[in-house]
């Protein structure tokens, strides 16, 4: 149970955190109210990395294993505040909810990762074995996993603790995501005379009948590995009197455990080839999308639109200690799966390290108008991350 000194300071870090209006790239506001909190709490090393993402860490007494807990501190932006009932950035309290963008993605998770990791340093002393850390990673936003590969690289962590919105239900694994891209070639002509020209937006009608025709994997926890076409634009835009030379669609493909770039792209491909052997005048190719995108350090961060999914299995050791923690301090969490990409990604699709998915709020009201948190899912959280330290790190 926390205190009523614990629960009135994680309250408040939510709020300021919330107060910090932090899109991808410019996180900075964020970092420095983190950091002030992780002084003043006798975090025992901070650092901010290239991208921007803060790391704080608690070493206990004795050695032991790494707990690395993960929040992205970005958010979407709020593109009409007034259509909003409530402040975006003012972090209001009403009925119990904290309202404001990113309180439920995710910055209330960050705010009660903090808050447990000092908690539980006090409560103890110290007296355990390991290292706690606690990261406030940047870009997750347009890049889930990416800012967090310089995270890994760093700390090395054996259990990953991701707080996206669970409900405080546990997640051990995901549906990975792919951008795929999807271009046809075309030969430019007058629309008066299209017989001159090879449109591409009729190469690329025939080229999505054939991707449509492709079925995509299954497997029994994470179900289907679904491809949906999110968007065609040809060129050139707008057209007038001219036959399109070039098309680009682009594909959502999510992604099952073991899928790699490869696999995902030869069914892609193969319709491709198809069709080239078909007709000499199609030409098409197929590759993963990328983004480059600015930090607020000056730096860059970029990388190809390829986020594994993961998957690990209840019976797993680490996975009963949580779970058993959550139990005893009065919870009842369903172990379960993320629907959507978080940056598990890297550690568990890319690097394979121990990873759960655990944080306070429903999924669903992410991104939305008048997004909240409910103050005792917030409060719980932050139980909730000390008992899983507790469990973890005995020794």
């Amino acid at each position: 149970m926390l205190t009523q000194e614990q629960k009135t300071d994680v309250t408040a870090l939510c709020r300021e955190l919330v107060m910090a209006p932090s899109y991808s790239g410019r996180e900075d506001k964020v970092v420095d109210v983190l950091r002030a909190y992780m002084q003043k709490n006798g975090f025992d090393d901070i650092f901010v990395d290239k991208y921007g993402s803060i790391v704080g860490c608690i070493k206990g007494n004795r050695p032991g294993p790494k707990i690395l807990y993960d929040g992205h501190i970005d958010t979407v932006p709020v593109p009409d505040p007034t259509v909003w009932q409530h402040d975006p950035f003012g972090a209001e309290i009403v009925d119990g909810k904290i309202y404001g963008r990113g309180t439920s993605d995710m910055k209330g998770a960050v705010a009660a990762m903090a808050a447990a990791a000092a908690n539980f340093a006090k409560k103890t002393g110290r007296d355990f074995a390991g290292e706690i850390y606690v990261a406030g990673v940047v870009h997750e936003e347009c890049f889930e996993g990416i800012a967090a590969r310089e995270i890994s690289a760093r700390v090395n962590p054996d259990i990953v603790i991701i707080g996206e919105a669970s409900e405080l239900n546990l997640k051990i694994g995901q549906r990975g995501r792919a951008e795929i891209v999807v271009e046809t070639f075309g030969v430019p002509a007058h629309s008066a005379n299209p017989e001159k020209g090879v449109n591409a937006v009729h190469s690329m009608l025939r080229l999505v009948a054939e991707i449509e025709k492709i079925t995509p994997p299954t497997q029994p926890v994470l179900g289907k590995g679904v491809a949906v076409l999110t968007d065609i634009n040809s060129t050139p835009y707008p057209g007038a009197s001219v036959v399109p030379s070039h098309c680009r669609a682009t594909y959502d493909r999510r992604l099952l455990v073991g899928e790699t770039p490869e696999t995902v792209l030869a069914p892609f491909a193969e319709a491709v080839k198809k069709l080239e052997a078909a007709d000499p005048t199609f030409k098409a190719r197929v590759s993963f999308a990328t983004g480059k995108e600015n930090c607020h350090t000056g730096n860059t961060i970029e990388g190809e639109r390829f986020f594994p999914g993961w998957l690990f299995e209840e019976k797993e050791e680490f996975v009963r200690k949580a779970h058993a923690s959550l139990k005893a301090m009065g919870l009842d969490p369903t172990i379960t799966h993320y629907s959507f990409c978080t940056n598990a990604s890297h550690y568990a699709g890319e690097r394979g390290i121990k990873t759960l998915g655990f944080g306070p709020s429903p999924e669903n009201l992410a991104h939305t108008i008048d997004e909240y948190i409910e103050i005792n899912q917030l409060l719980a959280a932050t139980g909730g991350y000390a008992a899983i330290s507790k469990a973890l790190l005995k020794g």
